[in-house]
């Protein structure tokens, strides 16, 4: 029997050595200039627009006194009165700011729990707060009497080195605390007038020395916190008084009208002047401290 021989089976096409075709993207569809002609005109030029360009940023820039604004909620709080100042001596030089008496005198103690009490009274650290303190020994002291009343853990007190000490007051140093009045009447005539030298090593400073001091300070609290409430607590009423004179454009020759008692505490309003410390007739704006005519 006859079999009958296949053919071999073709073979099979060799691979085109044409490129592969390459399908568009589906996000990005291909527009034929006929896709083109038949859009409507919105349409076209809705898809040919830039995209929008991204918002500036924002940024704050220097800090100056008066400021536009604040960004933190500020109170001023001057701790109570020291040993020197219960013994009725002016006592500044920085060499002896931790020492004991520069601490609370059993009066000052009493003043600052009410410091402490005003603040709660106040609320001010109800949502918490921080509490910036000179390392001078009464602030403090201070700042833990009202870290304590109020309920703030100790890790708030932000000790301040340097831009808190009390004012240098030169050759006032060992003098009554009588005798502020004929270094005000120095400060009232201009704010570069610095007291006396002396050869203690304590330093003189003008009112215009404390107010670039405070400004720093300003500085750095309004670029480190946002929205964040803030006890600055003093050793002395100057730092306070040209603080509050440069918040709010007061005269900086008039800071002495904005005394702060031992133990006072004061929100910082940077659109008024206390009633309470409002004289009559000298009250001068003054829109760039300590720069003032």
């Amino acid at each position: 029997m006859q079999t009958t021989a296949r053919s071999p089976a073709p073979p099979s096409p060799l691979p085109s050595s044409a490129p592969p075709q390459v399908q568009p993207h589906s996000a990005l569809p291909s527009l034929r200039r006929r896709d083109l002609l038949l859009l409507p005109a919105a349409a076209l030029a809705l898809s040919l627009a830039p995209a929008p360009a991204p918002p500036p940023a924002s940024a704050r820039g220097l800090f100056r006194m008066p400021p536009q604004r604040l960004v933190n909620r500020y109170y001023l709080v001057r701790a109570g009165e020291s040993v020197y100042e219960g013994q009725g001596v002016l006592h500044t030089n920085p060499v002896a700011k931790t020492s004991v008496d520069s601490g609370l005198s059993p009066a000052g103690l009493r003043q600052t729990a009410r410091a402490a009490l005003e603040l709660q009274r106040l609320g001010a650290c109800e949502d918490d707060c921080w509490i910036w303190p000179s390392i001078t020994q009464r602030a403090y002291q201070a700042a833990e009497i009202i870290a304590a009343a109020n309920g703030i853990n100790r890790s708030k007190i932000v000790p301040e080195y340097s831009f808190l000490d009390a004012r240098g007051l030169g050759a006032f140093e060992g003098k009554s605390l009588d005798s502020l009045p004929e270094l005000y009447a120095s400060d009232s005539i201009s704010p570069d007038i610095r007291p006396p030298p002396i050869s203690d090593g304590t330093p003189n400073e003008s009112v215009a020395d404390v107010f670039v001091r405070v400004t720093q300070l300003m500085s750095i609290l309004e670029t480190q916190y946002f929205g964040e409430t803030v006890v600055i607590v003093s050793p002395d009423s100057d730092n306070l008084s040209i603080l509050q004179a440069g918040l709010i454009g007061l005269d900086l020759r008039r800071h002495s009208t904005l005394y702060f008692q031992p133990g006072e505490v004061r929100p910082v309003d940077p659109t008024s002047i206390p009633e309470y410390k409002q004289p009559a007739s000298t009250v001068f704006k003054c829109a760039n401290p300590p720069s003032c005519k």
